[in-house]
Order: C-alpha cells, then structure tokens, then sequence
C-alpha cells in the first residue's frame, strides 16, 4: 500500500480540471480552431496549445480581436454559446482522464481536495461525469465564472482555500497550465506543475515538477511535511 494512503491529512489539495484531471485541452483546441474562423477570427488548434492553452476564453477572444477585428457584442454571445454546445457534445463522447489520475486520486482518497478551473461549473460538472471523477471531490467545486477571477489571479486559489477551511500554506496546487501554476505560486501555496511539454515548457522556481500524474502520491508525502510544519 502506498505510504501517501497514511500520510498527514491536514492540509488541502486543490486541482486544476482541464490538462490536469482530464484530457480536454486538445478538445478544446479543436473546437476552437473549428469555430474562431466562422466568427471571421482566424485561429487553429496548434495556436490554442502553444499561445493560449489555460487562459480564458473571453481573453483569447479579445486578444484576437486586437489582431484582426472586432466582434459585435451579439456575435460573441453567439460564439461563446457555440463553442459551449460544441464542446460539451466533444466532451461527452471522446474526454478521458489523464493518464494515471484515476489511480493517484484513489491513492490521495484520504485528503480534503476541490476542483478550481477557469471554466464554467456546468462544464467542470460535464468533465467529471464524463470520467467517473467527480466523487473524488464531493460537490467541491470552484469555478472563475462564478467566483469572478480567473487565473492567473492568485484570488481563485485563495478563495477556494478559504472556503475549504484551509490557510494558503496549508494547501498544495496541482496544475498543468502557466497560468494556474502561476496563480498557486502567487497566492503562498505549495505547487506541483504537471508539464506536459517539458522540452517546451520550463516550471518556474518555487514548483514541483512532475510529468506523468502517477508522481503525485510520492511528491505530496514529500510536501506534506513542509505544509504541515
């Protein structure tokens, strides 16, 4: 049995959803490349991961805009509702968990932890169903759309944190994405950076870095007793 299974328990785990516990972000790459042209603002899916992979969806829509052109306010409704639709149904029949989550969340069962994302709660709910996740995290769930701060913000951890009953310090982020990691950092809590693209991405200091989810159960033993000292 793991040691991680008998490890300390107070103190909180605090994960990203997409890129982190589910296989999402190429899903999302590909709607976005499908739809962003449609609405006359030319994007492909290589752009979403290399440009803008974790960020929020009204700002790669803005940062676009700067680009090429300005979208009416009906329009981005419009899109946005699409994109929604398109992903969902994206959701619901191909997303899968990241290889090895299943696994380390069962070893990390023990462990007070939420979800915090930059995506809607609707579609954090979708991407736990659609992989069996969700009971891992009892109803714990916090989403930028409704807390109103997206990261990199260091706010949407801490105010997960607070409402999980946790002091920053006593809380370990789990992220795959620059802006997330950057977030953790920035708001006083331990981070472990899960680089997909480590000959493409660098962990800032103060990070873990990790490559595969099935180090998680060894490398939060290991912080464990930093957060708990």
């Amino acid at each position: 049995m793991s040691s991680a299974r008998n490890a300390p328990t107070h103190f909180c785990l605090l994960f990203d959803c997409d890129g982190t516990l589910v296989d999402s972000e190429i899903l999302l790459a590909e709607v976005m490349g499908t739809i962003l042209p449609e609405f006359g603002l030319p994007f492909s899916a290589p752009q979403y991961m290399e440009e803008f992979r974790g960020v929020r969806f009204h700002t790669i829509v803005k940062t676009l805009e700067q680009r090429f052109q300005a979208l009416a306010e009906e329009d981005f409704s419009m899109l946005e509702a699409g994109m929604r639709t398109r992903m969902k149904a994206r959701m619901r029949a191909e997303l899968v968990a990241i290889a090895g989550i299943p696994d380390a969340l069962e070893q990390l069962s023990r462990y007070p932890k939420a979800v915090v994302s930059n995506g809607p709660e609707r579609k954090i709910r979708c991407a736990l169903e659609s992989t069996d996740l969700g009971h891992h995290f009892q109803g714990q769930l916090f989403s930028a759309y409704t807390l109103n701060v997206w990261k990199p913000d260091p706010e949407l951890y801490r105010k997960a944190a607070a409402a999980m009953g946790f002091a920053p310090h006593h809380c370990i982020v789990i992220d795959d994405a620059a802006v997330g990691v950057e977030a953790g950092l920035a708001a006083g809590m331990h981070v472990i950076h899960l680089n997909h693209f480590p000959n493409e991405e660098s962990t800032p200091d103060g990070a873990v870095s990790i490559h595969h989810a099935n180090e998680l159960p060894a490398d939060i033993q290991r912080l464990s007793t930093a957060v708990t000292a």
